[in-house]
């Protein structure tokens, strides 16, 4: 199945859906722990170290240190990883709300990761496209 690449067939049809955990964005640079026993949502090497999106509860149980907490969107709709203007459109209706977009590229979805706090009002103003 292909994914799709048309951007106002993306816009209007992105389905946002909230993620029910509460996730941070942390680096590791420690060698001997076995990150993968974390289960992390996702990870991506820097020359810092290992950046680790685990949920909250995983980082306080691991005694991992965080800076913020955000809540997971996931845009529903089957994206290619071609499609153009995806993120720009979706991080700039964010910003006219004053909502970080951290987003992650997966082969299905992306998934913006927004301040907690702000959760509800992204999915309001991603929904905008729809209507």
């Amino acid at each position: 199945m292909v994914g799709e690449t048309n951007l106002t067939t993306l816009l209007q049809s992105m389905s946002p859906k909230l993620m029910t955990d509460e996730y941070v964005f942390c680096c590791v640079t420690d060698n001997h722990m076995d990150y993968q026993a974390l289960s992390p949502l996702a990870t991506f090497r820097e020359t810092e170290g290992l950046t680790l999106v685990i949920t909250k509860a995983q980082a306080e149980a691991n005694n991992i240190p965080f800076e913020s907490v955000f809540s997971g969107i996931t845009l529903t709709v089957h994206s290619s990883l071609d499609a153009v203007g995806l993120t720009a459109a979706v991080a700039s209706k964010l910003a006219e709300y004053e909502i970080s977009a951290n987003v992650i590229a997966a082969y299905y979805h992306d998934h913006i990761f927004v301040q907690k706090e702000k959760a509800e009002l992204a999915i309001k103003a991603l929904q905008e496209f729809s209507i």
